[in-house]
């Protein structure tokens, strides 16, 4: 995958999951991520919209989960920060005239389409709370 997104959010979430019902800065996530504050906190209000996180503003203020972390599935935050195509665009025009030309496309939109149905099965099958355990 050649979009961060996906790491990032869990990253953000994890840390979440570790703070409990503490409220965690986006500073306090940016430092952690190693990303500019502003990266940060684009992520936390995609993931605010998506349900998965609330905020609150001010001297006191952060974020925390919207849910328990074992209420919340892998494959839940990939779909909110899902990319447009996990394994690229098959948009090109080859030549019509060749036999593999003029299908190609078509196959390879069945193939990333498996594939990346395969991956969310995978990801559906793990909590963040699961993923969270591997921090000490």
């Amino acid at each position: 995958m050649t979009n961060s997104r996906f790491s990032i959010a869990i990253h953000i979430l994890t840390l979440l999951a570790k703070a409990g019902p503490e409220w965690v800065s986006s500073d306090y996530l940016a430092g952690s991520v190693n990303i500019n504050p502003v990266l940060i906190r684009k992520e936390v209000s995609n993931l605010r919209k998506k349900g998965l996180i609330i905020s609150k503003e001010g001297k006191n203020g952060g974020s925390s989960l919207a849910k328990p972390a074992e209420k919340i599935l892998l494959s839940e935050v990939y779909q909110a920060v899902r990319p447009a195509s996990l394994l690229g665009q098959t948009r090109n025009s080859p030549n019509p005239d060749c036999p593999v030309g003029r299908q190609i496309n078509s196959h390879l939109d069945t193939l990333f389409q498996t594939a990346e149905n395969a991956m969310i099965s995978q990801l559906h099958q793990t909590t963040l709370a699961e993923f969270s355990e591997q921090f000490h």
